[in-house]
């Protein structure tokens, strides 16, 4: 017997009209290319993705064609993440901080038709359009006035002149919810990147998992800032669930230094901010620097690499902002765990909250998780006990687009290619990523951890741990450190400093001064680059 319930499919045009009729004056606010502060709100994003969807309906686009952006977080890229998927197009988010080369590999595996994209990505374009064999209309996200002259791109368009004609009123097609929505390449830093391709479904689940209190909490009485790149795994899903939820979004654009995103934020009135742990460090050290305090800032989301526990610690003690440490992956859509409290949790010590808030939290309900030994054996959520972890859930996908590699599952779960515990609590805490855990004399040695207390020292800006090989420990781990402008510390002091805080033979056997650490299209560290910059490099004989 079947429930006798109406059926609708869950699509992301659906997300946009609720805006637009519950929270139609709730604020958009960006700062532009063009270098201004631009105000909108959730009413006139919806009639404007209105206008973009009759424009690429007059392009004669096929019913799942790739709509590629190469844009900074801001309104007009939010129209577009409503315009393009809600026509059943599939928006296909292209990462700007990628080498041209990939750039154009991507756009066409892809199958890209068209390409919209913020002037300060201008050179790009130029350099690639020749070589994107499926791109067939280029539009600039400006007003025609801004449009450049001659730029060597056939038949480039504004994007105000070329949405802007179009008539406001659209009836959204429903379809299968299962059609894709979006698209989005993988950061690997061996071999091609991959294609997660997102549905309508997982996309709406995603949003509604994004919004709830023991996740990221979002409502309409929140004003929230994602600093994570909305080419970056959809901005973490805040653009939907901000609507589904009404939220008030501030989108810093292109400014991601440390001052211009604190004096966004203390403009705005942002409660809480999501980004990756080195966009927060540069605001750190910015308010450190200049004495500045935070009169609005509640919540800080950070993930895309673990939060060092330092920073954690000075958010929370030092300026009275609760960080939610969170994780995901780009095939996750990208959330899996929220690093949010239990009631049990608020008796305890400050001590021993911050060894709850180290971890990366508690699967959200939609995503299933378990660690494994070798033998894919699964293990005891004790805390103790480590291995690989494997995910499933209605957002993570069953495989890439193209069937590129393979299929990656492994009986129904996506190996996620990092190592973990999960504590009796559901607790995980990813302890490194399998491809960078350091095995020292038959032990494993977590890079993570040897960071972390790297990063506790003063002196610290970045650190790195990568191991070496050894003739007698097979291998053993050493630091790259950026030292803070302006502070010292000798090789001496920071191996030193380890003492007493791990076990003496997870201490790192030497310090390496860096002036930088190689980083990803993402702001992750990137090890083997780090191991190719430090190939000749010799581990100090006992």
């Amino acid at each position: 017997m079947l429930g006798l319930m109406q059926s609708q499919e869950l699509l992301i045009s659906s997300l946009i009209d609720f805006a637009e009729r519950h929270h139609g004056d709730a604020e958009i606010v960006s700062r532009r290319v063009e270098g201004d502060l631009h105000r909108t709100t959730y009413k006139d994003v919806a009639r404007r993705s209105r206008q973009v969807a009759n424009a690429l309906d007059r392009l004669d686009l096929a019913f799942s064609d790739r709509v590629a952006t190469l844009a900074w977080n801001g309104y007009r890229h939010l129209e577009m993440y409503f315009g393009v998927s809600g026509t059943g197009r599939v928006l296909h988010t292209l990462n700007p901080r990628l080498h041209p080369d990939q750039v154009v590999w991507i756009a066409n595996h892809a199958e890209d038709q068209v390409l919209c994209f913020d002037l300060s990505f201008l050179p790009i374009i130029k350099a690639v359009h020749a070589r994107c064999t499926t791109i067939k209309h280029y539009i600039a996200l400006c007003d025609a006035d801004a449009l450049p002259g001659d730029t060597g791109i056939p038949g480039l368009q504004s994007y105000e002149a070329w949405m802007g004609a179009q008539p406001s009123t659209y009836t959204w097609p429903s379809f299968d919810e299962n059609s894709a929505s979006s698209m989005c390449y993988t950061s690997g830093t061996t071999g091609n990147p991959k294609a997660a391709l997102y549905s309508h479904r997982s996309t709406v689940l995603h949003a509604f998992a994004v919004a709830l209190p023991d996740s990221l909490s979002l409502s309409a009485r929140e004003c929230i800032m994602p600093v994570v790149p909305m080419f970056h795994v959809n901005a973490w899903g805040l653009p939907y669930a901000a609507a589904m939820t009404g939220a008030k979004m501030v989108f810093p654009g292109p400014a991601m230094d440390g001052k211009s995103i604190y004096d966004l934020i203390e403009a705005e009135g942002v409660l809480c901010a999501a980004g990756v742990p080195t966009i927060w460090q540069m605001m750190l050290t910015h308010m450190e620097a200049n004495g500045l305090r935070f009169n609005t800032l509640k919540r800080t989301v950070i993930g895309g690499s673990a939060c060092p526990p330092a920073m954690i610690s000075t958010f929370n003690e030092k300026y009275g902002v609760e960080v939610i440490h969170a994780w995901g992956m780009t095939e996750m859509s990208p959330l899996g765990t929220s690093c949010i409290l239990k009631s049990k949790h608020l008796a305890m010590s400050a001590e021993d909250q911050m060894k709850v808030r180290l971890k990366q939290g508690r699967g959200i309900f939609g995503v299933d998780m378990k660690i494994v030994d070798g033998e894919g054996r699964e293990l005891p959520w004790d805390g103790k006990a480590y291995g690989d972890l494997l995910v499933k859930g209605p957002w993570i996908i069953s495989d890439y687009f193209k069937g590129e590699g393979g299929s990656p599952l492994v009986d129904g779960w996506f190996p996620t290619g990092d190592v973990a515990t999960i504590d009796p609590d559901g607790y995980m805490q990813i302890t490194d990523r399998s491809k960078d855990v350091i095995k020292s004399g038959g032990e494993w040695i977590s890079s993570i951890d040897v960071e972390n207390i790297a990063m506790a020292h003063p002196a610290v800006a970045m650190a790195a741990c990568i191991g070496m090989k050894h003739p007698k420990w097979d291998e053993r781990p050493i630091v790259a450190v950026v030292k803070k402008p302006g502070a010292e510390v000798t090789r001496e002091e920071l191996i030193a400093f380890y003492e007493g805080k791990t076990a003496k033979w997870q201490i790192p056997d030497d310090v390496v001064f860096v002036d930088a650490i190689p980083l990803g299209a993402t702001g992750k560290m990137m090890k083997t680059r780090l191991r190719d910059v430090l190939k000749d490099y010799k581990l100090p004989t006992a």
